[in-house]
């Protein structure tokens, strides 16, 4: 067991404890598939929020801030006819997220992910008008969480960076997957020994 100070200092980048900073493990991944994480401003500064490792891997991932006080999100670039915006996001109507779903539209494919809390991103799914109407998509089963740092309320849920990984997966094919999966399992297992 760790006995790390919680205090002690991070990685301004992965937000490790700087001893176990993971930055040269990060992979530079070439993909086509844009993704925008509405990511709930309070997440921002946790070191346990995920997105901001997917976002060091490719400069196809933005992070947008909502929810803060006079600050409305920014929707630019997410609704375009030439483009087939997808709202990763498992409401009773999302699509089952298949290499035949992906092929039955050439179309190049923003992901949105609603990032933060169940509760967040459901808000943000829900009451962000940019997203109404967009089609919802929802992952397979590729097996449990193996995101271990927090609790996990809904049966077959997963952490952000989990579920983006596994989305590009079906998207982008296994390379860019599995070099995302190894980041994440680093990631996971360097923050527990520290606990």
């Amino acid at each position: 067991m760790g006995t790390r100070s919680k205090r002690s200092e991070r990685c301004d980048a992965c937000r490790m404890h700087v001893p176990d900073c993971i930055c040269s493990l990060v992979p530079n991944l070439e993909i086509s598939t844009k993704i925008i994480v509405m990511m709930h401003h309070r997440e921002w500064n946790k070191p346990t929020a995920t997105a901001r490792l997917l976002a060091l891997a490719t400069p196809k991932c933005e992070i947008r801030l909502r929810g803060q006080k006079d600050q409305p999100f920014d929707p630019s670039g997410i609704i375009d006819d030439e483009r087939r915006t997808l709202v990763l996001y498992p409401s009773d109507d999302a699509q089952l997220l298949t290499p035949e779903f992906v092929a039955a539209d050439k179309r190049p494919i923003p992901l949105v992910v609603p990032d933060g809390s169940w509760r967040q991103a459901a808000k943000a799914a829900q009451r962000e008008p940019t997203l109404q109407g967009l089609p919802r998509i929802v992952l397979p089963d590729m097996g449990p969480t193996q995101y271990q740092l927090r609790n996990e309320p809904k049966v077959g849920g997963l952490g952000t960076f989990e579920a983006m990984a596994r989305a590009l997966r079906i998207i982008e094919g296994e390379a860019p997957y599995h070099a995302l999966n190894q980041l994440f399992l680093t990631m996971v297992d360097r923050t527990l020994a520290t606990r």
